[in-house]
């Protein structure tokens, strides 16, 4: 095992004896003989603690959020807002993570969030994603930013912010 050998012959195990460097410095033998175990105590305390948050946050390198991997080609909702604007009109927003593949991007499909292919959104023709529910018509709105599906007279509106 040639690595691992050329490996092992550099490893080194250092061991401290306290007592030769409290003899050379004079000021820390005063300042260790003058710490109560309680001082020592605390001390590996505190660094144990320190020790358990950096292993943590290893785990979590972006921070315990709670984020994780979504399987690839699909979409997950990661938060959702909700709302009445002074019209008494119900508005709602979500935040998802998606993990498409390749020529694909976010999207919605039967109003839910999914991978759809790249040239619908880049063109923006909303309605060829599906993002109604069946027994919905889909209409792109006048103005290209979103589509509307509406039910008898119910419409549901949804704009497209990034």
């Amino acid at each position: 095992m040639g690595i691992w050998n050329n490996y092992e012959k550099h490893t080194e195990i250092i061991v401290f004896d306290w007592n030769k460097i409290l003899a050379k410095s004079p000021r820390m033998r005063f300042c260790a003989k003058s710490m109560l175990l309680s001082d020592w105590l605390f001390l590996i305390y505190v660094l144990m603690v320190c020790c358990k948050l950096l292993s943590a946050s290893s785990h979590h390198p972006r921070g315990h959020t709670g984020q994780h991997q979504v399987k690839q080609g699909t979409c997950e909702v990661v938060a959702v807002h909700r709302c009445c604007n002074k019209n008494r009109i119900e508005e709602r927003s979500q935040t998802v993570k998606c993990s498409c593949f390749p020529g694909q991007v976010a999207g919605t499909t039967r109003a839910q969030p999914s991978c759809v292919e790249a040239s619908i959104v880049l063109q923006k023709w909303w309605c060829h994603m599906n993002p109604c529910l069946d027994g919905e018509d889909c209409k792109v709105l006048p103005d290209y930013s979103g589509w509307s599906c509406s039910s008898g007279n119910k419409v549901k509106t949804t704009k497209v912010t990034r």
